[in-house]
């Protein structure tokens, strides 16, 4: 064999084995990237299989309703019946303290000091009895007729509740009718087996009520 026929041999050759490794190269889904079973991907590189987590249960903040049997009153200091004694005395007493007439200011002070204690009773009879308001509501012949609503109950302790009300006189007089709204702070106290009322202030006046009888 001459010497130009083993080169053309050679170069023959060569070009098969670059064709045969450029075939092995592209084997797979025909564009050289493998799955998971290892194989070459775009880069030549074994793919990478991620894995994701499940999430993680985070415990709700949000309150939920307590069961049926749940009792809010066993950690409060007054029981359900105490509470509501305590309220409904604030109540009504706001009503007789609402409820009055020009010409018997002694019964007003007796009517309401049958709500209170003593020494706030005596406070009182001194307040609607003076020349001054018994001048006035004679003057301008002054009815009155009370109203009340429970707003909420603004402190408790052990033996006293502050219970915020609204007031409404309902008011006939020389001058006209008018409708007299305010809001108090009915402090309520137990003596003994029963409630009285021990103290009243404006509920917007930054008087919270005075709870150390």
């Amino acid at each position: 064999m001459n010497e130009g026929r083993r080169k053309g041999l050679f170069i023959a050759a060569v070009v098969v084995l670059a064709a045969l490794g450029i075939y092995l190269t592209t084997l797979g889904d025909g564009s050289g990237e493998v799955g998971e079973s290892g194989e070459a991907g775009p880069t030549g590189s074994a793919a990478t299989r991620t894995v994701t987590a499940p999430p993680v249960a985070v415990p709700s903040q949000v309150a939920t309703t307590p069961s049926a049997d749940f009792d809010v009153y066993s950690y409060l200091p007054l029981s359900r019946e105490q509470l509501g004694a305590a309220a409904d005395l604030a109540r009504r007493f706001t009503v007789a303290y609402g409820t009055y007439t020009y010409n018997d200011p002694v019964g007003r002070a007796d009517r309401l000091k049958a709500f209170t204690t003593v020494e706030f009773g005596d406070d009182l009879t001194r307040t609607v009895t003076s020349p001054a308001a018994v001048e006035h509501d004679t003057a301008d012949q002054v009815v009155s007729k009370g109203a009340a609503r429970l707003r909420s109950i603004r402190d408790m302790s052990a033996d006293s509740v502050v219970v915020v009300v609204e007031g409404t006189q309902r008011i006939t007089a020389l001058s006209g009718a008018k409708d007299q709204v305010e809001e108090y702070a009915v402090t309520v106290v137990q003596v003994g087996a029963d409630w009285r009322v021990y103290d009243l202030q404006l509920a917007g006046s930054g008087q919270d009520g005075d709870v150390t009888p």
